[in-house]
């Protein structure tokens, strides 16, 4: 039993849970700025252009953990939800088949 403070692993998950948080922020900032640029074309010359590299990178690795989860996942309705920044919007098992 402690009586002064919390336990180094206790401050090491609250720091952990901080930080996740703060990156996510960051990355949807990224992800928006992203989709904002391929509407702002699509407009321009009427095509939708692919998503770029580095949201399909991120976003695969997500896909990756819910399949080593044992979910069955769409993978057309998911990079479609990508495509257009709503991949947060939905729980896990709208992407289910």
């Amino acid at each position: 039993m402690r009586l002064f403070g919390k336990s180094k692993e206790q401050k090491i998950a609250e720091f952990k849970e901080k930080q996740s948080t703060l990156n996510g922020k960051e990355l949807k900032k990224l992800l928006t700025f992203f989709k904002e640029n391929r509407d702002e074309i699509e407009k321009r010359t009427g095509k939708r252009p692919d998503i770029d590299d580095t949201t399909k990178l991120f976003m695969q690795k997500i896909l990756n953990v819910w399949l080593s989860e044992g979910k069955d996942i769409d993978d057309e309705k998911f990079w479609n939800a990508v495509d257009y920044n709503k991949q947060f919007d939905y729980p896990i098992e709208y992407y289910e088949r």
